[in-house]
Protein backbone atom coordinates (compact mmCIF):
# COMPACT_ATOMS: atom_id res chain seq x y z
CA UNK A 1 0.00 0.00 0.00
CA UNK A 2 1.65 3.43 -0.72
CA UNK A 3 1.69 6.64 0.80
CA UNK A 4 -0.66 8.01 -0.96
CA UNK A 5 -3.39 5.61 -1.01
CA UNK A 6 -5.71 6.41 1.76
CA UNK A 7 -6.25 9.21 0.29
CA UNK A 8 -6.87 8.02 -3.40
CA UNK A 9 -9.87 5.64 -1.38
CA UNK A 10 -11.12 8.90 -0.27
CA UNK A 11 -14.91 10.21 -1.31
CA UNK A 12 -14.38 14.09 -0.41
CA UNK A 13 -12.11 16.31 -2.20
CA UNK A 14 -8.38 15.93 -1.41
CA UNK A 15 -6.63 19.52 -0.22
CA UNK A 16 -3.13 19.80 0.42
CA UNK A 17 -4.09 20.85 4.21
CA UNK A 18 -5.32 17.24 4.84
CA UNK A 19 -3.52 14.84 6.77
CA UNK A 20 -2.32 10.98 6.14
CA UNK A 21 -3.87 8.93 9.13
CA UNK A 22 -1.34 6.90 9.65
CA UNK A 23 0.94 9.53 10.09
CA UNK A 24 -0.75 13.02 10.56
CA UNK A 25 1.41 14.28 7.54
CA UNK A 26 0.62 16.98 5.77
CA UNK A 27 -0.29 16.11 1.58
CA UNK A 28 1.84 18.85 0.94
CA UNK A 29 4.94 17.94 3.36
CA UNK A 30 4.90 14.37 1.55
CA UNK A 31 4.90 15.87 -1.37
CA UNK A 32 7.78 17.72 -0.76
CA UNK A 33 9.40 14.23 0.38
CA UNK A 34 8.31 12.41 -2.73
CA UNK A 35 10.21 15.25 -4.53
CA UNK A 36 13.48 14.99 -2.33
CA UNK A 37 12.86 10.93 -3.36
CA UNK A 38 12.34 11.70 -7.21
CA UNK A 39 15.82 13.74 -7.44
CA UNK A 40 17.50 10.64 -5.48
CA UNK A 41 17.39 12.15 -1.62
CA UNK A 42 18.61 9.61 1.08
CA UNK A 43 15.63 10.50 3.34
CA UNK A 44 17.73 9.00 6.39
CA UNK A 45 20.62 11.17 5.77
CA UNK A 46 21.11 14.53 7.32
CA UNK A 47 20.62 17.60 5.43
CA UNK A 48 20.10 21.38 5.67
CA UNK A 49 16.45 22.25 6.49
CA UNK A 50 14.12 26.01 5.89
CA UNK A 51 10.76 27.09 7.68
CA UNK A 52 9.27 30.29 6.52
CA UNK A 53 7.21 32.25 8.32
CA UNK A 54 5.91 35.85 7.65
CA UNK A 55 3.95 38.66 9.64
CA UNK A 56 2.93 42.12 8.77
CA UNK A 57 5.04 43.91 12.03
CA UNK A 58 8.55 43.47 12.67
CA UNK A 59 7.81 43.09 16.78
CA UNK A 60 5.85 39.84 15.80
CA UNK A 61 8.45 38.97 13.43
CA UNK A 62 11.29 39.56 15.62
CA UNK A 63 9.29 37.32 18.72
CA UNK A 64 8.58 34.64 16.23
CA UNK A 65 12.42 34.37 15.31
CA UNK A 66 13.41 34.64 19.24
CA UNK A 67 10.82 31.62 20.20
CA UNK A 68 12.55 29.59 17.14
CA UNK A 69 15.77 30.08 18.06
CA UNK A 70 15.07 28.91 21.55
CA UNK A 71 13.92 25.54 20.27
CA UNK A 72 17.14 25.04 18.40
CA UNK A 73 16.72 26.64 14.98
CA UNK A 74 19.17 29.13 13.84
CA UNK A 75 16.36 32.10 12.66
CA UNK A 76 17.15 35.80 10.84
CA UNK A 77 14.32 38.48 10.02
CA UNK A 78 14.43 39.88 6.67
CA UNK A 79 13.46 43.64 6.11
CA UNK A 80 10.59 44.00 3.67
CA UNK A 81 10.87 44.09 0.28
CA UNK A 82 9.83 47.55 -1.47
CA UNK A 83 7.02 45.37 -3.33
CA UNK A 84 5.35 44.22 -0.29
CA UNK A 85 6.73 47.10 2.53
CA UNK A 86 4.35 45.10 5.59
CA UNK A 87 5.49 41.52 5.11
CA UNK A 88 8.35 40.50 7.79
CA UNK A 89 10.05 36.93 6.48
CA UNK A 90 11.42 34.89 9.32
CA UNK A 91 13.54 32.03 7.66
CA UNK A 92 14.41 29.15 10.47
CA UNK A 93 16.93 27.09 9.73
CA UNK A 94 18.68 23.21 10.53
CA UNK A 95 21.73 22.10 9.43
CA UNK A 96 22.43 18.12 9.39
CA UNK A 97 19.04 17.61 10.44
CA UNK A 98 17.40 14.43 9.23
CA UNK A 99 13.42 14.18 7.93
CA UNK A 100 11.22 11.42 9.59
CA UNK A 101 7.56 11.52 8.95
CA UNK A 102 7.37 12.46 12.57
CA UNK A 103 9.99 15.72 12.38
CA UNK A 104 7.86 16.59 9.38
CA UNK A 105 4.76 16.67 10.86
CA UNK A 106 6.14 17.90 14.29
CA UNK A 107 7.67 20.88 12.62
CA UNK A 108 5.00 21.67 10.43
CA UNK A 109 2.64 21.53 13.57
CA UNK A 110 5.56 24.09 15.64
CA UNK A 111 5.40 26.43 13.14
CA UNK A 112 2.15 26.80 11.84
CA UNK A 113 0.83 27.09 15.82
CA UNK A 114 4.37 29.34 16.08
CA UNK A 115 2.93 31.81 13.32
CA UNK A 116 -0.57 31.70 14.61
CA UNK A 117 0.61 33.02 18.03
CA UNK A 118 2.05 36.31 16.44
CA UNK A 119 -0.71 37.09 14.04
CA UNK A 120 1.66 35.51 10.75
CA UNK A 121 1.94 32.94 8.65
CA UNK A 122 3.66 29.82 7.85
CA UNK A 123 4.71 29.10 4.24
CA UNK A 124 6.05 25.94 4.51
CA UNK A 125 9.48 24.54 3.99
CA UNK A 126 12.37 23.34 1.80
CA UNK A 127 15.45 21.12 2.24
CA UNK A 128 18.80 20.23 0.39
CA UNK A 129 18.86 17.29 -1.58
CA UNK A 130 22.50 16.24 -0.32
Amino acid sequence: MGIFSAFARRQAPVTLEDRAPQTGVKLKDMLVLKQLMDVGADLSAPRHVLYFLYFNDRANAEAAASEATASAFASKVSEPIPENPESWKVVCERHSYVLSMEAVRDNTNYFEQLAARFSGDYNGWEASVN
